[in-house]
């Protein structure tokens, strides 16, 4: 897709989720910008995670109802498919995120197709640009095949990256194999790299009820507006600008825009709609981003966080896009699912990164290295340790090969990894889904993923889930006989 030379950030008031009137600004936004969707189209909405834990997490089905509503009466006989697709994440099925949020019922109202991303085809994308981390990336197939896409995010912060607007969603855009991978201190070129893959026609945020100061379990801000764009780069600019951020300070963003994305120079983006910037700054005053360190983030708790730089020292003394991040996270998440977990949490260490000061444990009192990059050396009640790092190089990771952590095999897991007073958790990064289950495993906190009647949910999604894996293997092979997949890209050469 060509980026617009002058791109357009659409502006508008919304103060409910009221599908025909966001249908109405929708349709409005579209034909002011002058798009008509086209073939095989696709709304990716941002479902990282839904149902009663979260809130304020995700764009709501009210939204996505006016968004495909309105694609349809622009585009019409143009579009030979109109679907929605997500991978949503903590290593939940799509399913889970798509049934809690009430998009499967919305879908199924207005008869479009639903896609989970992580039960799709993968396809092998070729990048060729200078500052790539990877010669190539994988996303699903519908991904590989749209015509015209569109993207709906969430208007939220992010621990990791400070804002999760449009770019960022594009982590949802891999399987939980591949968005993994480099999801560590390099989090904010892998999201540019991202871009690469495709470029949305039309953007539009929910923006109605915003989420502040985190990103699974974010405080609702009511910022009451739709905003609308056709450049990603030049819309996270405007949005960043209304909260009062400038998005050069947005590593995410302002790569993107070098990577040739769009401009962040407000005065060559037309702004215009119902609402003025000065009026968005003003709705938006005081919302909170989400970036602060574990060390801050966990004082005055049972938690004492300590955190040494990644590997690579250009990226200076912290790791925003990794394991530091997750732990934040999860304990959010616990705090939703048991309102006791911080008295129910023992007095507790956790080591990130090449630390190099001292660990004030005390005899009882559990220490967990979390990352392969840990890397400490003293002594830990009364006996010397030596943590080694283990970090490999992202060159030794290859993606057609690398497979994703059942989450069933984590939960078996999970208690042996935590025998001892001082443990070791492995993996690049430790992701959310498995420092819960380790917060879980250290206490008497309630663990949502036993909780009944998630199992029962989260069971027939996984069965599910893996029951259309098994059929792309067979397509696969299908695939094979009859010659590579033309799309942007070749068929991946294994599916997990």
């Amino acid at each position: 897709m060509k980026i617009p030379a002058r791109p357009k950030v659409i502006l508008r008031s919304c103060r409910d989720y009221d599908p025909e009137r966001i249908r109405t600004i929708i349709r409005e936004g579209l034909e002011e910008l002058g798009l008509r969707p086209f073939g095989r189209t696709l709304v990716k909405p941002n479902l990282v995670a839904a149902g009663p834990l979260f809130p304020y997490a995700y764009t709501r089905p009210e939204f996505g109802e006016g968004v495909l509503r309105a694609l349809r009466d622009v585009g019409g006989s143009s579009m030979t498919e109109l679907a929605a697709g997500e991978r949503c994440g903590i290593t939940v099925p799509t399913r889970v995120a798509m049934r809690e949020s009430g998009w499967d019922a919305m879908l199924k109202k207005i008869d479009v197709k639903r896609y989970c991303f992580e039960e799709e085809q993968q396809v092998e994308i070729p990048l060729s640009h200078p500052q790539r981390l990877r010669d190539y990336l994988f996303t699903p197939e519908p991904v590989a095949r749209a015509d015209f896409f569109v993207n709906c995010p969430k208007f939220k912060a992010h621990p990791w990256t400070t804002v999760t607007f449009g770019c960022k969603a594009y982590i949802g855009i891999q399987d939980d194999r591949h968005r993994l991978i480099d999801h560590d201190h390099k989090l904010d070129e892998k999201i540019a790299d991202l871009q690469h893959i495709i470029q949305p026609q039309f953007i539009a945020i929910d923006a109605i009820t915003a989420g502040e100061g985190r990103m699974l379990t974010p405080t609702p801000f009511p910022l009451g507006m739709i905003i609308m764009g056709n450049s990603q780069v030049a819309f996270d600019a405007v949005c960043c600008n209304i909260i009062g951020v400038d998005a050069r300070t947005v590593p995410h963003i302002r790569l993107s825009a070098e990577h040739g994305f769009g401009t962040l120079d407000l005065a060559n983006i037309d702004v215009t709609g119902d609402v003025s910037l000065e009026e968005a700054r003003a709705r938006a005053k005081g919302f909170k981003v989400g970036l602060i360190r574990v060390e801050k983030y966990f004082e005055g708790t049972n938690i004492t966080a300590y955190a040494g730089p990644p590997p690579e020292a250009e990226h200076g003394d912290y790791c925003w896009g990794g394991c530091p991040g997750a732990i934040e996270e999860a304990i959010e998440i616990l705090r939703v699912f048991d309102k006791d977990t911080d008295r129910k949490m023992p007095r507790l260490h956790v080591v990130f990164g090449a630390y190099q000061g001292g660990i004030d444990a005390r005899p009882g009192e559990k220490v967990i290295f979390i990352g392969d990059c840990a890397n400490w050396k003293g002594e830990l009640h009364g006996k010397p340790v030596a943590i080694e790092n283990l970090y490999k190089d992202r060159s030794t990771l290859d993606p057609h090969t690398v497979r994703s952590q059942d989450i069933f095999a984590k939960l078996a897991s999970a208690k042996g990894k935590l025998r001892g007073d001082v443990v070791r958790l492995e993996g690049c990064p430790v992701s959310v889904a498995e420092q819960v289950l380790a917060l879980v495993s250290v206490s008497d906190v309630k663990n949502p993923y036993y909780d009944r009647e998630n199992m029962l949910t989260f069971g027939r999604a996984y069965l599910g889930w893996k029951a259309r894996v098994t059929l792309n293997k067979l397509q696969r092979k299908r695939y094979q006989q009859n010659g590579a997949f033309q799309g942007r890209g070749q068929a991946a050469p294994e599916l997990a």
